[in-house]
């Protein structure tokens, strides 16, 4: 297996007759996170959807775990162990949250080297967002805004993936909510979930991933470090400041 876990090259996608990616390459090792950031319009959401088969019209090589998956339907990928987390959460409302998590769980997982990964059980996701556990037996639709973003974190965890897409999570949750992302990200790495992570916000990625990319209207005009990011103001006010 290469050292990439999910290897995108030449990545195009078009909304009808506009296109918004041109040609977007970028990799992501197993254990990695990494920041995809831009402004507003800039093609994060759509790169994230592209990968993952949610638009009809694409182009490009993607690879999952040495697995051609340019061509697939999403349910397919994520059988191969690639999650998605949209960035409008999409929780069942009328479900309570155990029920919602019953609905991702998908069988145990294999490493590289044949052994079963620990899956993920409600339980074991309870230490990890404690306001869940809480609202165990609560209908979805009656939790607040950043209770559902950890709700559909939690339900994609069930399905044991080795690596998630995760769509601005930071985005319109209070800034409590914000602090459990980053400690949730920072353990789900420790674990050894790799993840996509699509992200506006600097201080916010500075403390989860390592390194970055920036879109700038379909086009990728940084790959680099976290660390060479912050210290370049030129990069910043010309991709990310508005």
């Amino acid at each position: 297996m290469s050292d990439s876990l999910l290897s995108v090259r030449s990545l195009t996608a078009r909304y009808g007759a506009a296109q918004i990616l041109f040609g977007i390459d970028l990799d992501l090792r197993a254990g990695e996170v990494v920041a995809l950031m831009g402004r507003n319009g800039a093609g994060k959401s759509t790169t994230l959807k592209a990968i993952m088969g949610l638009l009809d019209q694409r182009s490009g090589d993607i690879t999952f775990r040495d697995a051609d998956i340019s061509h697939l339907r999403p349910y397919e990928i994520a059988r191969l162990g690639l999650g998605f987390v949209p960035e409008d959460r999409r929780v069942f409302s009328d479900l309570t949250v155990l029920e919602n998590l019953e609905v991702g769980r998908r069988p145990a997982r294999k490493n590289a080297d044949g052994r079963l990964v620990d899956p993920w059980t409600p339980e074991r996701l309870f230490e990890l967002f404690p306001n869940l556990a809480e609202a165990r037996r609560r209908a979805a639709g009656r939790m607040s805004g950043g209770e559902q973003q950890m709700l559909t974190v939690a339900r994609t965890l069930m399905g044991n993936p080795y690596a998630i897409l995760l769509d601005e999570p930071s985005e319109g949750v209070a800034p409590v909510i914000v602090d459990a992302m980053a400690d949730m990200i920072l353990a789900l790495r420790s674990s050894g979930v790799a993840i996509l992570l699509s992200e506006q916000n600097l201080p916010f990625a500075s403390l989860v991933a390592a390194r970055a990319y920036i879109l700038e209207r379909g086009e990728i005009r940084y790959s680099g470090s976290i660390d060479e990011l912050r210290g370049n103001e030129e990069i910043r006010r010309a991709y990310l400041e508005v």
